[in-house]
């Protein structure tokens, strides 16, 4: 049996395309979208180091029903008394009780990410300069280049662990992944035009950022001829960022927000 196919989310001209891109982006790069989205966690916090750690574990659970990752987001930092940097410095997460986090991520998957930052905040004071020092900025692909140089802290710093399964932190597979939940914290540390993203980094610039591709955002960039790959995968999230970088070269992950909202039920 043929699946039948549904109607084209859009037809027309590539400059068109673009038109329908940016008048949806501006609809949603507002600040009413922050307060039922994760980037309102890192919004929370003035110290850098605090606004990076909130990004970092906002964006590892943001995955699933919107209203319960925030719930959940919520429950994890108020395990940190709202204090994330001091609670990473002082070890506390050593002492996490045995809980669920967020639907297949637990506290021992907490504490195995915590324990990998440690030495990245003790040696450097922020991820920013921890990015800096490994060359992530001068890297192709800096997301990808950070995610390398944070597993490397994260394996090293839990060797000896038995209960610890690292890609519940960050993907392994790296040359294979779309990176969804790190590109998705590097838009809201990098982006800097005021509104809803925190622009709290210099070390990449947004021109350097890469869509985070989930199925919903693969599913509507196919139907909009934006997407030719069947794959959620490295490779899609390079071949869709290309394509949204002819619209908008020196930001090219502006069209995040219009993808999150085209296809959604009206």
């Amino acid at each position: 049996m043929v699946k039948k196919q549904s109607a084209p989310l859009f037809e027309g001209s590539e400059d068109d395309l673009r038109e329908l891109l940016d008048r949806e982006a501006a609809r949603f790069n507002t600040p009413d979208f922050i307060a039922a989205d994760p980037v309102q966690f890192p919004r929370r916090f003035d110290s850098l180091a605090d606004i990076e750690i909130a990004s970092l574990l906002a964006s590892t659970v943001a995955w699933g029903n919107r209203k319960m990752i925030c719930a959940n987001i919520n429950k994890m930092l108020a395990l940190m008394e709202w204090a994330p940097a001091a609670y990473l410095l002082d070890k506390g997460y050593e002492d996490l009780p045995d809980m669920n986090i967020h639907r297949t991520f637990f506290a021992r998957d907490l504490r195995a990410f915590l324990r990998g930052l440690y030495p990245i905040y003790s040696r450097h004071g922020s991820l920013h300069e921890f990015a800096r020092a490994k060359g992530v900025g001068k890297a192709e692909h800096p997301a990808w280049a950070l995610a390398a140089a944070i597993n490397a802290s994260l394996e090293e710093a839990n060797r000896g662990h038995d209960d610890v399964n690292l890609s519940r932190c960050l993907p392994q597979n790296l040359r294979t992944t779309a990176l969804k939940r790190l590109n998705m914290a590097l838009r809201w540390l990098v982006r800097d035009d005021g509104i809803v993203d925190l622009g709290v980094w210099d070390v990449i610039k947004p021109s350097q950022l890469y869509i985070p591709l989930d199925v919903h955002v693969g599913d509507t960039s196919r139907e909009l001829g934006l997407l030719s790959r069947n794959a959620n995968d490295r490779r899609s999230v390079e071949e869709l960022t290309a394509t949204l970088r002819r619209f908008n070269p020196a930001d090219p992950v502006i069209y995040d927000y219009a993808l999150f909202s085209l296809g959604l039920p009206s």
